[in-house]
This record gives C-alpha cells, sequence and structure tokens, in this order.
C-alpha cells in the first residue's frame, strides 16, 4: 500500500530544516572577509584582493587575462563591447536564458537575435543558429545555462564561416568542462557570474576572461570610468572612451578566493549527487533526470527534473501534470522551482521594445525592426512547461537528502491519482 501523502496528512519525507543553504561557509571565509578591515585596501581594481582573484581565476580556466567586475552582467556587458559590438549590430543569444545574456547586448544599445534551443541539453542549438545570422550580425553568444556546456565546435565553425565573434555566458557553470578543456578559456571572451547562488559564490560580484591583451586593456576600461587606471601609478582622471563603474569591493573579492579553494570540491559534491538522483530516477515513471552528452561535463548549478505524464498513461497537459507533482512534492519537503516562464523575447522589454527609449536600438539609424515571438521558439515553451528544478543539490546538505529525494518522488508518484485528484480540488 502506498504511503499516505503529506497532503493529506501523511508525514513528510523530508523533515522541516534538513535541507541547508548555499553556499556553505566556513570559518576561513569569515577571516578572509574579517582581514579586509586591517588590509587598508577596502575597494579598487588596484587592490590587492582584485589583482591576486584576477591572477588565480584566469589560471584555473586556463585563459591568458582576467578581469574581476562587480557582476555577472557586468562581465557580460564587457564581453559584448570588447568583441566589437557596435549600436546596431546584432548579437545570436539563446531564446532560454537568464535575461541579462540579452540584457548586455542592449546595453550596448545592438540588437539581440534569438535562437531556440537544443531539446536535450537545453542550450542554444548550433543548427539553427546559421538561419539567423545577416550582414549585422557580429558575435554569437552561447550560455552554458544550469552548468551544461554548449556544443562549442559546430559553434566555431559557423563563427569562422561568417567572420563572426564567439563569446560566453558562463555564469552558472564555474568549472565545467567542454571536451575536456574548462570553459572561460574557450570563446573569444567568457563572462561569470558570483551572485550568492552560484557555484564560485562571492554573495555579488563577476569575472570577465579572455586570451586576447586588447580585449582585457578594454575591459579594464569599461570597469572603471573609460579610464586608463595601472597599480602603483598616479591616476590621471581621464576617460579614453565609454565607460561605468564595474569596480568590485574586497569584501566580495576575498570571499570569492576562499570559496575557490573549495570550488572543485563542491563541483564534485554536486556531480555525486547529480548522478545518484538521475539513476534513481531513471526507476520512476513520470520523472527523469538531466541528459549529460558525451562533450559534456556538467556543474549542475540547476538539477532539472523533466516531467512526463505520458509514462503512466496519462492524458493531461505536461504543464497539469508537472504543477501537480511539485504541489505533492513541495508538502513531503521536496523543493522544486522555476525562474523562466516564457521565451526571453517574450518578456515586455522585447514585446514593447522600449529600450533606451524612442524605440532604441531597433529604431536608431544603425539599427532595424526584430520581430519578437515568443511562439517562434517551440522547444524553449516546452522545455518550460515540461521541466523545473530540484533546490538542494549540492554542500553542505548530503546523500542522505538525495535518499530522501527519491523517496519522495516514489511516494507522489505511488500516489499519482490521489496527486492530480487534490491538483483539481
Amino acid at each position: 500500500m502506498a504511503e499516505k501523502l503529506a497532503l493529506d496528512g501523511g508525514d513528510r519525507v523530508v523533515p522541516e530544516g534538513m535541507v541547508k543553504a548555499w553556499p556553505p561557509m566556513t570559518q576561513q571565509d569569515k577571516d578572509a572577509v574579517l582581514a579586509v578591515f586591517d588590509s587598508g585596501h577596502l575597494h579598487g581594481s588596484s587592490a590587492p584582493r582584485c589583482l591576486e582573484l584576477q591572477e588565480r581565476w584566469a589560471e584555473y580556466c586556463g585563459a591568458k587575462y582576467c578581469v574581476v567586475t562587480n557582476s555577472g552582467t557586468a562581465a557580460c556587458h564587457m564581453a559584448v563591447a570588447t568583441c566589437g559590438v557596435e549600436p546596431g549590430d546584432e548579437v545570436i543569444v539563446p531564446a532560454f536564458t537568464f535575461w541579462s545574456t540579452a540584457a548586455a547586448v542592449l546595453h550596448h544599445n545592438a540588437i539581440p537575435v534569438f535562437v531556440d534551443i537544443d531539446p536535450k541539453t537545453y542550450t542554444i542549438d548550433p543548427k539553427l543558429i546559421e538561419a539567423k545570422i545577416t550582414k549585422r550580425t557580429k558575435a554569437i553568444f552561447p550560455v552554458d545555462i544550469h552548468g551544461m556546456p554548449c556544443d562549442m565546435d559546430p559553434i566555431f565553425d559557423i563563427a569562422r564561416k561568417h567572420n563572426l565573434k564567439v563569446i560566453s555566458d558562463c555564469c552558472q557553470a564555474h568549472g565545467a568542462k567542454y571536451k575536456g578543456r574548462k570553459v572561460g578559456s574557450i570563446a573569444d571572451a567568457t563572462a561569470f557570474s558570483c551572485n550568492r547562488s552560484k557555484n564560485l559564490s562571492g554573495g555579488e560580484g563577476g569575472l570577465y576572461t579572455t586570451n586576447n591583451e586588447a580585449w582585457a586593456k578594454h575591459a579594464t576600461m569599461m570597469r572603471e570610468f573609460g579610464e586608463v587606471v595601472v597599480a602603483g601609478q598616479p591616476r590621471e582622471y581621464n576617460a579614453f572612451g565609454l565607460g561605468w563603474m564595474y569596480r568590485p569591493h574586497e569584501f566580495i573579492n576575498a570571499f570569492i578566493l576562499s570559496q575557490l579553494t573549495r570550488l572543485d570540491q563542491h563541483n564534485a559534491v554536486r556531480k555525486e549527487f547529480a548522478a545518484y538522483l538521475t539513476e534513481q530516477l531513471a526507476q520512476i515513471p513520470g520523472v527523469k533526470g538531466p541528459y549529460t552528452p558525451d562533450y559534456a561535463d556538467p556543474v549542475y548549478f540547476s538539477y532539472v527534473v523533466e516531467f512526463r505524464p505520458q509514462e503512466l498513461g496519462l492524458d493531461v497537459p505536461v504543464k497539469e501534470f508537472k504543477n501537480a507533482v511539485i504541489k505533492a512534492l513541495r508538502a513531503e519537503g521536496v523543493g522544486l522551482g522555476q525562474w523562466q516562464t516564457m521565451p526571453v523575447p517574450g518578456q515586455s522589454v522585447f514585446q514593447e521594445k522600449k529600450g533606451y527609449g524612442k524605440g532604441c536600438p531597433w529604431t536608431c539609424q544603425f539599427g532595424r525592426d526584430v520581430e519578437y515571438r515568443a511562439e517562434d521558439y517551440p522547444r524553449t515553451i516546452e522545455f518550460i512547461e515540461s521541466h523545473s528544478y530540484l533546490s538542494g543539490v549540492y554542500p553542505p546538505n548530503t546523500m542522505e537528502l538525495m535518499e530522501r529525494y527519491v523517496r519522495g518522488f516514489r511516494k507522489v508518484i505511488d500516489n499519482i491519482d490521489r496527486v492530480m485528484e487534490l491538483a483539481r480540488e
């Protein structure tokens, strides 16, 4: 006989308070941040922790240069700007991403052009890119979403054919590998976020990497009002071009440096949890773990769960099935969530084309009007409707929690008729 659902008054599978928050923080982290107070350096692009973080992250990724900044969005903007994108130029981005990828393009008065995703990996589908290239296209901007590396070789083949740059949004993919090579040194420029939720957390913060010295110098100017600020030399206070205030502060740099010492360890735990969950969910009809292509070594920023009502003989829309199961799982203490409810081109900023005002960049003399229709990205819509993300699949949580998660899935699926009945009440 199936266990009684928590929705019906049964016992929760996961006790209150068992799921711990990310990131795990140690005394080492606290000491590193507190030491900033005594250092005499609270901020600045020439501050010691900023310089150390640049050196260590470049070394970690295998890149020649790193520029530390204050957010992943700023790092994405740096990637767009340094690759030579100008007003009215077009940049190809996936329809499924956090919208900062496209926002970085708009920040430089350029036009995002969207491409649908591969249905298995949920990253940009290289086979669909070439049809979106125009004479205005300057770059391709793939995203390693949820820690899953994109298939970069065919993207580079297309870029070389059309003389385009490839810049990469790896904001969710610290330590991920493509064909054995760490992301951060593969694309012409790469952006990382160190937001609280990311695999390498600083609370906030961002990292830009490239192998191009001129691009790295451009990024450092962007970071500090368009000025050239050289460590150990007097500041000239002369802007050589347009710049922003993208500087980080040393408290964040210190925290990131401390967390970096355990990044590989933390990623290894994520992978262990993910492997176990994927193996177990494969034995439970109606749900499935993520697919991993041969070329990818993902780091599971999110653990993605697919919902498959047809495997249970249910003739219901997948979104209805997913919502019913998630409601029952949450009552059991198994949390699932989602941060994207529509393809990025379906968001109001693209539907209304406000941009900077007066319709720019689309109506500017250098731009062109681009039609954005969410329904043109059916794979993205299908992914959003049929997938969700399982919380807590990271340290300091333990394998015991993963085992309880599996019990929760089994319990809910064993009671699926009742789950669907409760969802309709």
